[in-house]
């Protein structure tokens, strides 16, 4: 079992999932535990093995939406914790800049640093329960 601390994953985790799905791409190597980057806009890591995509020795970091990290969260806390603003939430979705309007309506109503520690505590999990299944350890 290969081990990979759960601060470089976090960071790979965040650059796949800045991007629309594909865009960035982060491969866990399941011999070393390196992390290497790459992009469609910049490439970054000029080292990156030429197999990365074809061989079963690398693991692509997942994006968030492929762990229900991106707009699934962020409804399920708008159930929990705003019921009543749930449509205006999910309204949002079906235009550009879901994400900034959200925020707003969340401090507006003294509910962005709940949803933050919430965000937190479920990506930490996903993510853990996501090397768990693909035989990465991880360490803090």
């Amino acid at each position: 079992m290969v081990t990979v601390n759960y601060e470089d994953l976090s960071e790979a985790f965040d650059f796949v999932s800045f991007g629309a799905p594909t865009e960035h791409r982060a491969y866990i190597s399941m011999d070393t535990g390196t992390i290497h980057w790459i992009s469609e806009i910049d490439p970054l890591d000029e080292d990156t093995p030429g197999d990365l995509e074809t061989s079963d020795r690398y693991i692509e970091v997942p994006h968030k939406n492929e762990l229900d990290l991106g707009r699934d969260l962020l409804l399920r806390f708008t159930a929990e914790e705003l019921p009543d603003q749930y449509e205006t939430v999910a309204a949002h979705f079906r235009r550009r800049g879901a994400y900034a309007r959200v925020k707003e309506l969340l401090a507006s109503h003294d509910r962005l640093e709940k949803w933050y520690r919430f965000e937190e505590e479920c990506r930490a999990r996903a993510l853990k329960t996501w090397c768990g299944e693909n035989g990465i350890e991880v360490i803090d």
